[in-house]
């Protein structure tokens, strides 16, 4: 058995496909369902008909109106009315036959990201196809030689077209039924997007100031949360189209990342984690033992689990505003000094109704959870895991009601309670910080 054989024939599933009424029958007059149904958080998966033996889809690029969260949308474009565009799921040895219509105002392609396929099927515009014009309709066909979670995305004009919304996931099940039975599947994209404040249109000359950070182009509190019941195992399929790496973070259990761009790996290389960066154009498939609670669900880069973020902001923390208000009240009506204690109160401000921002524009922090503001936005959600809960339930349970005792809970309001151990102070300094001279070491002028 050479290598590639070896990928294939250990490898498990990836997400199954929602299927029309016709497939579903032809799936199950050839036996049981092996993979479980996927679940594109706030997506949804592209039904297909069968034509002589092959499966056929249907994209349409165009402008949609897309809602990041309630109170922000945005003229984007996407496929078949949705950004990110519909979850292509299809099955390895599947021939497919993908028709794109171009309703957009410029000519595009489709970039079939990691698959194998032939040269002249790969999407890229002016090197393996022509352009596919406005109004016109190009048709692609290939049989799928391997399983994995996979991504789509233009390869003309890249820098607006992905930038404003054009990509998707395609995911292919292997062939075989996977050894540990996946009880729930599920995936998302990440992306990145400059829509300025008081703008209805992302920017596609931003390459690294964002405003927006997102899974399947929702920010939180809007993003759906990962439901499970208790020891189910569950799997997510990350795909990451955006301008950065997103070091993915998973409160509660450790996960197993078991596989990438090009399927499940064997075994052996699985490694056990609670942190893993999924690079830019890159997808990782993580698993885990689903435990009872609430857990959170996030990028680990501070800022992007935040919304509307302003840049080039003064640093006011530790700074003495006493003052400030009224007189910059007199040249800008409802200013309020902030900063000076940290950024937490924005978002008391802010749900008070003190703060109201730019049309269009979230707020930079948001998400309301059982004991206060959560002050959480952008790459965010929760695991939702219960132990009651029924197969096939994908609802949001709610809180999690928390076993007597097991909350952390406040014991003293006085700042000098108890007799904590604390480093000695630092010694004086021979000069201001901002008078200091540099060290002398040999390398002046390097």
């Amino acid at each position: 058995m050479n290598r590639r054989d070896f990928f294939l024939n250990t490898g498990a599933a990836t997400l199954a496909a929602t299927v029309p009424a016709a497939a579903l029958a032809e799936a199950t007059a050839s036996g049981p369902r092996r993979h479980p149904k996927v679940r594109t958080l706030n997506g949804w998966t592209l039904p297909h008909q069968m034509k002589d033996g092959v499966k056929e889809f249907h994209l349409v690029a165009e402008e949609i109106e897309h809602e990041f969260a309630p109170g922000t949308r945005a003229k984007c474009w996407g496929y078949n009315g949705s950004t990110p565009g519909p979850t292509i799921e299809v099955n390895e040895g599947d021939r497919v036959r993908i028709l794109v219509t171009n309703r957009l105002r410029e000519h595009t392609t489709i970039h079939w990201h990691g698959i194998d396929l032939p040269s002249g099927m790969d999407g890229v515009g002016g090197l393996s196809q022509p352009h596919i014009k406005p109004g016109e309709t190009y048709v692609y066909e290939f049989t799928l030689r391997q399983h994995g979670t996979h991504m789509y995305h233009p390869h003309a004009d890249e820098m607006v077209q992905m930038a404003v919304g054009m990509m998707g996931l395609f995911i292919i099940h292997p062939r075989q039924a996977e050894p540990e039975r996946i009880d729930r599947d599920y995936a998302l994209l990440l992306h990145n997007w400059a829509l300025h404040p008081g703008t209805w249109r992302p920017d596609p000359s931003v390459m690294t100031e964002f405003d927006l950070w997102t899974f399947n182009s929702k920010v939180f509190p809007a993003i759906d949360p990962i439901v499970a019941r208790s020891g189910e195992r569950v799997r997510i399929r990350i795909g990451n189209l955006s301008m950065h790496d997103h070091p993915i973070h998973m409160h509660g259990p450790r996960f197993w990342v078991t596989g990438g761009d090009g399927g499940r790996w064997p075994r052996n290389l699985w490694r056990t984690e609670v942190t893993e960066t999924v690079a830019v154009g890159q997808t990782r498939d993580i698993e885990f033992i689903a435990q009872a609670g609430d857990w959170a669900f996030h990028c680990h880069k501070s800022h992007h689990t935040m919304n509307a973020m302003g840049h080039d902001v003064p640093n006011t923390l530790g700074v003495d505003q006493s003052g400030v208000e009224s007189e910059i009240r007199k040249l800008l009506p409802g200013y309020m000094a902030m900063g000076e204690t940290g950024m937490a109160e924005h978002k008391d401000h802010t749900q008070m109704g003190h703060m109201p921002g730019p049309e269009n524009t979230l707020p930079m922090m948001m998400g309301v959870g059982p004991f206060g503001n959560l002050e959480m936005g952008g790459m965010f959600t929760v695991i939702k895991v219960r132990d009651d809960l029924k197969t096939g339930d994908y609802s949001d349970p709610g809180w999690y009601p928390h076993p007597e005792g097991t909350v952390a809970r406040c014991i003293s309001q006085d700042p000098d309670f108890g007799k904590p151990v604390r480093r000695e102070p630092l010694p004086p300094a021979d000069a201001p910080m901002s008078q200091a001279k540099p060290m002398r070491h040999g390398h002046e002028g390097h």
